[in-house]
């Protein structure tokens, strides 16, 4: 029997830089059409260039165009778009702006619009995962109302303390204290910031812990109630909480705390009834306990290095399992990485002078290649970079049999790496490359502050 005809479907993609092009090529790669929005910053952009349509929404700043949900939307609608693929970042955790798509009849890429509610707000997360025995570490419970009752808990728990920001990501709203006369401080100035990120003052109070690692699992769920896990990454080197470099599998996994840690974000995708792809972020003691931190309810910047372990395509799978499709994947297979991967983060900043921004004109390029290297990424010989936006660049991803072979590899492709006409953080990974902490595989979340002086 001949198979019926199903009408090619458009996806728009309501984001940037690499993840629009990455996702443009996901779309491609299904035989559907690919419809981007971009600002006036971005006309000379690699997803306009590569999208089989684009939209021109609204000038540079990014409220006026890729934080505007009504600018999106209307693009969605007078160009016949079926979904709306978020990426990461912008809108990609704004469960108001799901809502609206799903209201327009458009289909949503990404969890429901409650789950993304749920799981954005850090308060309800924990107790959510405090509820259904996933471990969490010691804290207030709800968000604290001022800097006094912030005081009485953290002589509860004892110091360190960690102020965050319910609503936010990234390090925002988020102090470190240490001890009991520099709280008040650090409390107003958490409020503040939060309040200025996410439009949501409200903090809570968690007990640091001291330099651990940063392991998330990478979660897929489908619509019928099939959940799995695709490994672990280990995203420890950060700085001021932004992530730098990404491996997995994480160097301090065991099998045994592989299973743990899958079946907690198993559990945690069960309890609030997740659907499509989402990140559990944990915290690993030196002593090896973990602690659940939060949810990330959208594809990662780092999801390419689990893909090459697992062989899979995350990006592809979201839009399946949004069209109705069930996992196809072994779950037990998925546990198992196949060889090593390695993620470096290339951002236009100038390493030497404290991570300063370099937007500017790339005059030269030249992209590695060869056995187990990627590249992802929206730049060209000739592309102008703004300074209106996040500074990534690249994303240099290594393969290698085993852990050994991915840093040669990764030695041998940055080297080979050349952006000409700004400065980029390509010698800061060769350093980093070079460390006794990172070939060893014993760092943690401390290992700028303890390899490099700024």
């Amino acid at each position: 029997m001949m198979p019926m005809y199903q009408p090619q479907k458009t996806i728009l993609i309501a984001n940037r830089g690499e993840i629009a092009v990455r996702i443009v090529r996901a779309i491609r790669d299904l035989g559907y059409r690919s419809l981007v929005v971009y600002s006036e910053a971005d006309c000379d952009s690699l997803a306009v260039k590569l999208a089989d349509k684009a939209v021109l929404i609204g000038p540079a700043p990014s409220r006026d165009s890729y934080l505007d949900p009504v600018r999106i939307i209307a693009a969605a609608q007078s160009f016949g778009a079926d979904a709306v693929h978020p990426g990461y970042g912008f809108l990609s955790e704004n469960a108001s702006f799901a809502q609206q798509v799903v209201d327009q009849g458009l289909v949503w890429i990404g969890p429901k619009p409650e789950t993304i509610a749920l799981m954005g707000d850090k308060n309800q997360a924990r107790e959510t995962m405090q509820r259904i025995g996933v471990p969490i570490t010691p804290g207030s419970d709800g968000s604290v109302p001022n800097a006094q009752a912030a005081r009485n808990i953290a002589g509860q728990i004892g110091y360190p303390v960690l102020i965050k920001a319910s609503a936010g990501g990234g390090g925002r709203g988020m102090r470190e204290v240490h001890r009991a006369e520099d709280l008040e401080d650090a409390f107003d100035a958490a409020v503040a910031e939060a309040k200025a990120a996410f439009g949501n003052g409200e903090v809570y109070l968690e007990k640091l812990v001291i330099e651990p690692r940063h392991v998330e699992i990478q979660v897929l769920c489908d619509t019928y109630g099939n959940a799995t896990t695709l490994c672990e990454r280990d995203c420890s080197i950060q700085r001021r909480h932004q992530k730098l470099v990404e491996e997995a599998p994480s160097p301090i996994m065991t099998p045994e705390l592989r299973l743990k840690m899958s079946h907690s974000a198993l559990r945690a995708c069960r309890a609030v009834g997740y659907q499509n792809a989402g990140t559990i972020e944990f915290l690993v003691s030196a002593d090896g306990d973990f602690y659940f931190m939060e949810m990330n309810t959208r594809v990662q910047v780092e999801h390419p290095i689990t893909e090459l372990i697992t062989n899979s395509d995350i990006i592809k799978a979201q839009i399946e399992i949004a069209f109705g499709a069930q996992l196809g994947l072994d779950k037990e297979k998925s546990l198992q990485p196949f060889g090593h991967a390695i993620e470096f983060r290339i951002n236009a900043e100038d390493p030497s002078h404290g991570f300063l921004p370099q937007p500017g004109l790339i005059t030269g390029l030249h992209i590695p290649g060869g056995p187990g290297v990627r590249v992802d990424t929206h730049i060209y010989q000739g592309y102008l970079v703004p300074s209106t936006y996040d500074s990534l660049l690249a994303k240099l991803i290594i393969w290698g049999r085993d852990r050994k072979e991915a840093i040669a590899r990764a030695r041998r492709a940055l080297a080979e790496f050349e952006i000409d006409g700004i400065k980029t953080t390509i010698p800061f990974h060769q350093q980093v490359l070079e460390s006794a902490d990172f070939q060893s595989g014993l760092y943690n979340t401390g290992f700028i502050e303890h390899n490099f002086s700024s």
